[in-house]
């Protein structure tokens, strides 16, 4: 035994005692961990172990339970204070962020909607074989006493005086002027607009002329005719400048006063162009685009009927009209 200074015995340290017994213990954890752990892979959940591990987990679920309800509140509240303590440059972010998906949903559903105006033009003009070219409508009338509109293409892109003007929907009217880079377009609407157009159920035909009012008419077809609210309108061919065929609108009234000649029918037109925006402007004809033989012998049968009505009743006004048969195009 070590001696001090003084010849004693030195006696052992607290410090050193409580070292040696907690590495003993340290010891045994381990090795009792080891031999447990081997055990429970040896018998699995059948075996003392899994049992003791089964019974315990059952008697402690209350518990766990009731802690998870108790510690759910105060996470909630947890979450709101932290939302409420964010900083003004987290929010802020956040805030821009926001604005610019909501800029690029409203991107993504204008270049939608463009995508399917254009492939309804695409379809129209494939369903009707249209030699055509697209334009854009850049600005409306510049004036009250006219119904026009501009379009962004001209004569270096081929157009000229008398084309017609198609959108998906309809026709919506004839170039009257053409520049070099723009074009400015009649509507059917305007009160010098005129053009041929037949009833497609009866084939009866007529011409379509709009008004002061913008009340669009289909005169010149004569009592005889059947005619029918809802009936559709298309342009007949006549005169060589509309495609035979191209949807123009709808007849929302007709009348037959005693003692006329010709129906009074009133027509609501299927294109508007506060709603379109690309149209097709039609630049030639095909043969079979034209109106058919049959349909001018019905055409000059109707007017010759109506001209020999005139003379024979002495009423009407058909001897100083144009006729259905008359060209397309904007009187003066």
């Amino acid at each position: 035994m070590p001696l001090t200074s003084g010849g004693r015995p030195q006696a052992p340290s607290l410090t050193n005692s409580r070292q040696s017994t907690g590495g003993r213990a340290l010891v045994i954890c381990v090795v009792a961990s080891i031999a447990l752990f081997t055990v429970s892979c040896r018998t699995g959940e059948d075996g003392p172990l899994g049992v003791v591990r089964g019974a315990f987990q059952t008697v402690t679920s209350p518990v766990r339970y009731l802690g998870a309800t108790v510690s759910a509140p105060i996470q909630g509240l947890g979450n709101i204070f932290t939302n409420l303590t964010a900083d003004q440059a987290t929010l802020s972010e956040l805030q821009q962020e926001n604005d610019e998906l909501r800029a690029r949903n409203v991107e993504l559903e204008e270049s939608e909607q463009t995508a399917q105006r254009l492939q309804a033009l695409l379809d129209l003009r494939d369903a009707n074989s249209l030699q055509s070219t697209a334009a854009r409508i850049i600005s409306g009338a510049s004036d009250s006493w006219s119904s026009t509109v501009t379009i962004d293409k001209g004569t270096s892109s081929g157009l000229s005086v008398g084309m017609p003007v198609t959108s998906s929907s309809g026709v919506i009217g004839q170039i009257v002027e053409c520049g070099a880079t723009t074009s400015t377009v009649r509507l059917l609407a305007d009160e010098n607009s005129s053009i041929s157009a037949m009833v497609q159920s009866s084939r009866a035909q007529g011409m379509l002329e709009g008004s002061a009012t913008g009340e669009v008419s289909l005169t010149l077809v004569r009592t005889s005719q059947d005619v029918s609210v809802g009936d559709v309108v298309i342009t007949s061919g006549l005169g060589g400048v509309f495609p035979k065929g191209l949807p123009i609108g709808q007849v929302t009234s007709v009348e037959k006063n005693p003692g006329d000649l010709y129906l009074d029918i009133v027509v609501e037109l299927y294109a508007r162009t506060e709603s379109s925006e690309e149209v097709l402007v039609i630049t030639s004809l095909t043969e079979g685009q034209q109106a058919s033989a049959d349909d001018i012998a019905e055409a000059d049968a109707q007017e010759s009927t109506d001209t020999s009505g005139s003379a024979s009743g002495g009423q009407g006004d058909a001897g100083t009209s144009d006729g259905a048969s008359a060209a397309d195009g904007s009187s003066e």
